[in-house]
């Protein structure tokens, strides 16, 4: 069973503490593109990923609703989360879409067999069907894109449930402002240091208040409600209506 931590005030002032020191050593080191930053560290990504949250990946299916028949997953990489998912729902018909080539195909090679379709797009571009999945789904994806993206995504997930459908979200959250301004003020610094074309994701994080993360699915016309917080990791049901 996951139990809920919530950081207190010194623990709070701690985290931000050694936060400015982190990002002070990477104030130098020139961003990656996102794409390629996975890319790059396909060999340890899955075990630095279930280092920092095996247990929710093991647990993560526990917060969808019994009867799921069709799914979509957001940032889906490798399918961490989706071996839950299967475990639970094995006739699940599932779509994940990932920008990274090679992480998908890691997941087509882990899930052949399941009905699991893998397409390598950006989410945010991607003309997902409308009124289709029963459940969305994210893992640890959206608190690498800015405020008017986690936005836009929100509206198009929101189009693409079936009425009566749902969203689960986890993901890391700002303790506070002062850290949603220090990660929006890094993006900008990267940004304009960045060779990189405008148009390509840069590897950086930029996570909401939990309140601001809230507000911005509600604007979407979700209803939503916190089920799991750990810390900086949380997990939201935004259900539509």
């Amino acid at each position: 069973m996951l139990e809920n931590k919530i950081r207190s005030e010194e623990e709070s002032e701690r985290y931000l503490a050694e936060l400015k020191i982190w990002m002070a050593g990477e104030e130098d080191r020139p961003a990656e593109e996102m794409a390629a930053f996975f890319a790059k560290r396909l060999e340890t990504y899955e075990d630095v990923h279930f280092g920092n949250w095996g247990e929710l990946y093991a647990h993560i299916a526990d917060f969808l609703s019994e009867g799921l028949r069709t799914l979509l997953d957001i940032g889906c990489g490798t399918g961490l989360e989706l071996e839950a998912v299967f475990r639970r729902f094995p006739e699940a018909e599932v779509t994940g879409i990932d920008l990274s080539r090679d992480m998908l195909e890691k997941a087509r090679e882990k899930f052949a067999g399941r009905r699991f379709q893998g397409i390598e797009a950006d989410y945010f571009e991607y003309p997902f069907p409308a009124g289709h999945f029963d459940a969305a789904l994210s893992f640890e994806t959206l608190h690498h894109f800015p405020c008017e993206k986690k936005g836009a995504i929100y509206e198009k997930l929101f189009q693409t449930l079936k009425n009566g459908g749902y969203y689960i979200e986890c993901d890391y959250v700002a303790c506070c402002q002062e850290e949603e301004d220090l990660c929006r003020e890094r993006l900008r610094r990267a940004r304009a240091k960045s060779a990189l074309p405008e148009d390509v994701y840069l590897h950086i994080d930029t996570p909401l208040t939990l309140e601001h993360q809230t507000e911005l699915m509600e604007r979407a016309g979700f209803q939503v409600k916190v089920l799991y917080q750990n810390c900086g990791t949380v997990v939201f049901r935004a259900e539509k209506q």
